[in-house]
């Protein structure tokens, strides 16, 4: 696990304790992509699969996650870090360990993300989240984020 995964894993262990009973563990923060692990057996339901709420929780803390990464690499650390709205659907089940995988958005949306912050000490980003079962690369779920920065 890289320095910045490590780091991540520690602020969410101890800012947002859920995690920890969730068995969320950060896997790798890698050109501007985060992967964090969702173990069944800490989030199983009464259908042997993984409980609708916890791959929500995931699929947020995945988005928050990949924001607070990007902020720390531009130096940013007078801000703090809200979801604001999502939106989630599930397409397939989840019946083994999962991976939540947040990607960057596209660079003029950083950036002006980034314009807006430095303005107004608030900005709204928009962060894509899927999550897939651990032997697949298929979307079992996709989730859409706001996050709100504010100062």
């Amino acid at each position: 696990m890289s320095r910045d995964a490590d780091y991540l894993q520690s602020i969410l262990h101890h800012d947002i304790p859920l995690t920890r009973d969730m068995g969320l563990t950060v896997l790798d923060w890698h050109e501007q992509q985060l992967r964090l692990r969702l173990p069944l057996e800490a989030n199983i339901n009464h259908k042997s699969t993984m409980f609708g709420g916890s791959l929500y929780c995931g699929a947020v803390l995945a988005g928050w996650g990949w924001l607070h990464l990007r902020l720390k690499e531009e130096g940013i650390d007078d801000g703090h870090i809200v979801i604001q709205e999502g939106q989630i659907s599930y397409p397939l089940p989840v019946t083994e360990d999962a991976t939540a995988i947040c990607p960057a958005p596209d660079a003029a949306v950083w950036k002006k993300f980034l314009t807006m912050y430095r303005r107004y000490g608030r900005a709204r980003l928009t962060l894509n989240t899927r999550i897939v079962n651990a032997a697949s690369d298929e979307d079992a779920v996709r989730f859409t984020g706001q996050y709100v920065l504010h100062r």
